[in-house]
């Protein structure tokens, strides 16, 4: 599994559409599933086009006076996929419990970002659908995970498996080339999840293409 945040980069906006394409041609040539997290104001332009769609943030509350409050049933509604929940940039470790409760009732996929294996293993008790451990120190460096703090992503599956062996650990920053994935699925990941290195890639089908090549071997 690969997960694409698009993030507000300046690129994101310029290169939607072709982005959006490049994750859904990537995907049907691979087989490897590839899930976008546009712009939350954009989703409904990602969803036209490709059906592995998630927001990149979420709020726990139901109806009522919030505002500025991204609801799940507005997911629902805009037929995403799930979320990503409580990512170094938007992070909300206290409402993680209450948001994936929320999510499973609308039968919404919810991935968790964590920056330990501490809050892997605390999260995993909430039951999401995925977890993914993501040094904050990391994200946008260009030094990968899996090459710079291996041994995290073998803890962080460790902690994980300890509550919920069933529960996937997807890993991310710094995550750039196949090289960074193989070595991430060799570790135990079951997939990867990055930002910048596919928004700003030059040909960004071709890239995906190439990154998807190591789970022929692992997954």
């Amino acid at each position: 599994m690969i997960v694409l945040n698009f993030k507000t980069y300046e690129e994101t906006y310029k290169r939607l559409d072709l982005l959006v394409d490049a994750a859904r041609n990537a995907m049907q040539a691979t087989g490897v599933r590839i899930v976008i997290c546009p712009p939350n104001t954009h989703l409904h332009r990602g969803r036209y086009a490709n059906k592995e769609v998630y927001a990149q943030s979420v709020d726990h509350v139901a109806f009522g006076s919030h505002t500025g409050a991204i609801l799940p049933e507005a997911l629902v509604n805009l037929r995403l996929k799930g979320s990503l929940i409580n990512h170094s940039e938007c992070r909300r470790p206290d409402m993680v419990g209450d948001t994936v409760k929320r999510m499973k009732k609308l039968n919404l996929e919810t991935l968790v970002c964590a920056e330990t294996p501490e809050e892997c293993k605390k999260f995993a008790r909430f039951r999401p659908s995925f977890i993914a451990i993501e040094p904050p120190e990391l994200i946008g460096s260009g030094k990968s995970v899996s090459k710079a703090k291996p041994k995290i992503i073998s803890d962080s599956l460790d902690a994980v498996h300890s509550v919920a062996t069933t529960i996937p650990l997807l890993c991310g920053a710094g995550v750039s080339n196949e090289k960074d994935v193989e070595r991430a699925l060799a570790l135990g990941a079951s997939g990867v999840l990055l930002a910048s290195a596919f928004v700003r890639a030059k040909e960004p089908t071709r890239f995906l293409q190439e990154l998807a090549k190591p789970f022929e071997k692992f997954i």
